[in-house]
């Protein structure tokens, strides 16, 4: 259809992304309900296995969902009251936060303009004597520049984590995602790559970081109830300040189905946005973000930048009343009122973030979407970009 001409309207929303469930995994759920174990026992330990191994780490700590896997990796590095953790401007709360709970400062680094990854240059200039460590943030699927960030860790003595939230099953020239950083993050919310309802996971090469790992999930307790069961033993000590982070076995049991689906769901993200990379190439109105060479992006988002002149919040509502449930990820960290009163951060610390924050759109994409789903999003997307670039109403 042409640029212009009103698209076939849906019947039905759109989301951003949706889960995939099938009776393989409401199998799976059940066969762990009718065990003798719902927590603390031998799921938990089978999903670690299978999730260290498709990132290629030594070890992966099942937790209780994204936030406590960023929390649990700021406590195993020792973060506390003074410290400051470097953390990209455009990403979820949680990246910031996590900081915050240890009593330590988030810093904030802009991104790059085409990837909206975290810049490396800007993370180096952002480095004091307090720094105690970098979060990367691998946006939307794609793998930052590990290469340089390890570089700069490397010069600066500072641990390297990859919040990778979004980018379960990408790659780096063929090294995994969780494999590129010294502890990465991972989410299984129901619109990440894979899900177990709610859960994450923190995956590393390094043992000692895995035991505290353990520990800080368990209230600060060096051994579980399973592990107690196997001793023939009631005793238990509490070593450190901890947290009930754990993941149940009905969700791990749920989550380890899923992975083993995962490599077919990431082709299929893949060739979704290989659909909108050619709808979209060359648009006057937009422009899809940049793609580095060598990268295998996981597209947990596909996100577009619109046009200076093109009016995003017009855009949006006018999408979402075609039934395209488009988002927006994200606003910037530091300009959310409670990083600018408690830190004092504010506009114009990350020049770049804080302008393509008033662009960008993330478009639908899940692997259970046709490709009569995705020509939808396209019409719909070209229609009230032109109509705005116009100065028409948009509807």
């Amino acid at each position: 259809m042409s640029a212009t001409a009103m698209p076939t309207p849906r019947s039905t929303l759109l989301p951003y992304g949706r889960q995939c469930v099938d009776e393989e995994d409401i199998a799976a759920v059940v066969a762990v309900l009718r065990s003798d174990w719902l927590t603390t026992g031998p799921m938990v330990e089978q999903f670690e296995r299978a999730f260290a191994e498709f990132t290629g780490c030594a070890h992966a700590v099942a937790v209780a969902n994204g936030t406590a896997a960023l929390h649990a990796a700021m406590a195993a590095l020792g973060v506390g009251p003074g410290d400051e953790v470097i953390v990209p401007a455009i990403t979820f709360v949680a990246s910031a936060n996590c900081v915050v709970y240890q009593g330590g400062t988030p810093v904030f680094a802009d991104v790059e303009a085409d990837t909206l990854l975290t810049d490396p240059a800007d993370v180096e200039r952002k480095i004091t004597p307090r720094t105690k460590a970098i979060i990367a943030v691998d946006y939307a699927g794609q793998p930052c520049d590990y290469e340089a960030l390890r570089a700069i860790a490397g010069r600066h003595r500072l641990p390297l984590v990859a919040d990778a939230c979004h980018a379960l099953g990408g790659a780096w020239r063929g090294q995994p995602v969780g494999s590129l950083a010294d502890l990465s993050t991972f989410s299984l919310h129901p619109v990440k790559p894979i899900t177990s309802g709610e859960g994450g996971v923190v995956v590393t090469h390094d043992a000692e970081l895995a035991a505290r790992l353990r520990t800080f999930r368990n209230h600060g307790i060096a051994t579980d109830f399973r592990q107690r069961e196997k001793q023939g033993s009631w005793a238990y000590e509490m070593v450190q300040l901890g947290y009930n982070y754990r993941l149940s076995d009905i969700q791990c049991a749920l989550a380890a189905s899923q992975l083993r689906k995962l490599p077919g769901w990431i082709t299929r993200r893949q060739e979704i946005a290989a659909l909108y990379d050619a709808a979209f190439s060359g648009a006057q109105t937009l422009r899809p973000l940049a793609v580095r060479a060598g990268a295998s992006h996981g597209y947990h988002l596909y996100v577009i930048r619109l046009a200076d002149g093109v009016d995003r919040s017009a855009c949006f509502q006018a999408l979402r009343a075609e039934k395209i449930g488009v988002n927006v990820h994200y606003a910037p960290v530091h300009l959310h009122p409670f990083h600018r009163e408690r830190f004092g951060t504010g506009p114009g610390l990350c020049p770049i973030a804080e302008a393509a924050s008033q662009q960008i759109l993330s478009l639908p994409i899940f692997p259970a979407m046709t490709d009569a789903d995705v020509q939808s999003v396209i019409d719909a997307v070209f229609h009230v970009c032109a109509a705005s670039a116009a100065g028409s109403v948009v509807t």
